[in-house]
């Protein structure tokens, strides 16, 4: 009897483990891949296209619906971390919708992004709390700052994909790669000697540890030579809709 209770036991935690990692990699995060790979380009979103589908509107209702009730208890850690960018990056393109057409989804003090406006695992929250308190608060991985998309031009482009977590890391290091081998993240003169760098690298330099320009120089096809004077891109918070 105990073999067999012990073997009920399992059978019972298998399934509610496979459910669950079901869940997360083929509920709301197929329809969200689906309308990634329709609307996120290299150069933007195709905003004004999403907000004249009303199906593909809805379907993003259901995705953050589906993010707002999600159950992370049992998540490994890399699971973790892909579902919370993945809610960042969903919720910021519901609410830019929302806004849309604008020209920024920034306002005047920034409560786009500090407004508890959104839901995430069942948690009341603002962008800048998942950003900064959750996402970074938790996950020590500088990566992140390529993978979240705050829906403005100066931002790393939106991820075509959603994360996952077993494919995470290379996710996170395309990413990164990717960003410090465009000008929007590194702008090198033509004789090396200046170089303008993303603001994000001048917000953020203390989660790069090492420093930036080791960070920056691990991915870059052309180094950024030790002598070079750095100054810093002035952000541009016009929304990231597709030219």
């Amino acid at each position: 009897m105990k073999t067999a209770t012990r073997l009920v036991l399992f059978l019972c935690g298998w399934l509610a483990a496979t459910q669950m990692s079901l869940g997360t990699t083929s509920g709301w995060t197929a329809d969200y891949n689906r309308l990634l790979g329709k609307y996120a380009t290299t150069s933007g979103v195709k905003y004004g296209a999403w907000k004249k589908n009303a199906a593909d509107l809805k379907a993003l209702q259901k995705v953050v619906d589906a993010i707002a009730q999600e159950k992370i208890a049992g998540m490994g850690q890399k699971d973790q971390l892909a579902f919370y960018v993945n809610a960042y990056n969903a919720w910021i393109l519901q609410e830019a919708l929302k806004k849309y057409p604008t020209e920024s989804v920034k306002d005047l003090f920034f409560t786009f992004f500090t407004g508890k406006r959104i839901k995430v695992a069942g948690e009341q929250t603002s962008f800048n709390s998942l950003e900064k308190e959750t996402i970074h608060g938790k996950f020590n991985d500088p990566r992140i700052h390529f993978a979240l998309n705050c829906a403005s031009q100066s931002c790393p482009p939106l991820n075509p994909e959603a994360f996952s977590g077993d494919k995470l890391d290379a996710q996170f290091e395309r990413l990164a790669r990717d960003f410090v081998n465009s000008e929007k993240g590194v702008k090198l003169s033509s004789d090396r000697k200046t170089v303008e760098l993303s603001m994000i690298f001048d917000w953020y330099r203390n989660d790069f540890n090492g420093g930036v320009l080791k960070f920056i120089n691990q991915r870059r096809s052309e180094p950024i030579p030790p002598n070079a004077k750095i100054s810093y891109q002035d952000y541009d918070w016009a929304l990231n809709e597709a030219r």
